[in-house]
């Protein structure tokens, strides 16, 4: 959003803002934690370096970050109906029939050990096993634009056996160990709860291996395009896909993009156009854009918190606020839209 701001775009970002806040205001039942939360809001969406309870409370005018601490670690509210909330805000803005649900994790890095769920484990975020925590997401993309509306936080099988860590992070005894697919199928589903408009499920290949994920999805006769690996065996008499995609005729080939060779398992209506398998593949994508625009632009990663439940908090909050800044960028292409004709 270059160029000169003019104080008509400023009171629309305010206005915006606080059209946010107010629909999440309800599930805060005191004052203190309510009006807080507009400031941790106001703080992610600020241009500082590092987002955290340091610098958020100073945003806010305040010496110490205990009340921002508070407000993520002992105030009455509920992350998960806020994040409901959030994902009712993002698809006035985005929904469309032919929508895209997009699942993917990214990593947090961290230092230490307390964290919840952080191990030395493999992320995308830095390209190698690294000390991290890892999110598991939910994205909703369209022609309109694309914003995360769900997210979980894996915790390897070390942390759900270790009754003390458990403890010390505030894991709650009815947290059990869940895969990443697993903790992805949980979020279609309750978008499928929420009558969510769309038409495909996409995700890599860590999502595509898994057959207890693309059953329930087709069980549901839901449109998938989920990645796997050249190795994954799906030929008739087990091959690899590298080995099924080696013995076909050349005309059965049709070049869609540059780059290598990708490979799909998909579940589709007969007579489905090629061209939509290739769009929904593509919208795979549409996850890491978010994923840079909340950590950019909206402190998705800038958390200094260990607990459990206060993960679920600072990351809910921070996706309300990226999810303001993309109504503002579909308000304002719809403006240009208009202007231009």
């Amino acid at each position: 959003m270059g160029g000169d701001v003019t104080l008509d775009e400023v009171q629309r970002w305010a206005a915006g803002l606080d059209a946010v806040h107010a629909r999440i205001a309800g599930h805060f039942r005191r004052s203190e934690p309510r009006r807080r939360a507009r400031e941790y809001l106001r703080g992610l969406l600020a241009p500082l370096e590092r987002k955290n309870g340091w610098t958020l409370a100073e945003q806010a005018g305040e010496g110490c970050p205990d009340g921002m601490q508070r407000l993520l670690n002992q105030a009455d509210w509920d992350a998960d109906a806020v994040r409901d909330e959030v994902r009712t805000f993002v698809l006035e803005h985005l929904a469309a029939q032919d929508g895209v649900l997009v699942v993917d994790e990214t990593g947090f890095i961290k230092k230490g050990l307390r964290s919840a769920g952080v191990q030395r484990q493999y992320t995308g975020t830095s390209g190698k096993i690294d000390n991290c925590q890892l999110g598991v997401f939910l994205a909703y993309a369209s022609t309109a634009g694309r914003a995360l509306i769900d997210r979980e936080l894996y915790l390897p099988n070390t942390w759900i056996e270790d009754e003390a860590r458990r403890a010390d992070a505030k894991i709650s005894d009815r947290v059990s160990f869940a895969t990443k697919p697993a903790l992805a199928k949980a979020m279609p589903a309750r978008a499928l709860e929420a009558k969510v408009p769309f038409r495909w499920v996409c995700g890599d290949e860590v999502y595509g291996q898994d057959p207890v994920l693309r059953t329930w999805l087709a069980a549901r006769r839901l449109g998938y395009v989920l990645a796997i690996k050249y190795t994954h065996r799906c030929g008739p008499r087990g091959q690899s896909a590298r080995t099924v995609s080696a013995v076909l005729p050349e005309h059965a080939w049709e070049i869609r993009s540059d780059g290598e060779r990708a490979y799909y398992l998909t579940h589709a209506p007969a007579g489905t156009p090629l061209a939509e398998l290739v769009r929904a593949a593509g919208a795979r994508w549409a996850i890491e854009e978010c994923f840079q625009a909340a950590k950019n632009e909206a402190g998705l990663d800038h958390y200094q918190v260990r607990h459990y439940p206060a993960w679920y908090r600072h990351i809910t909050l921070a996706m309300a606020a990226a999810a303001h800044l993309t109504a503002i960028r579909v308000t304002t292409a719809e403006k240009g839209d208009t202007a231009a004709t």
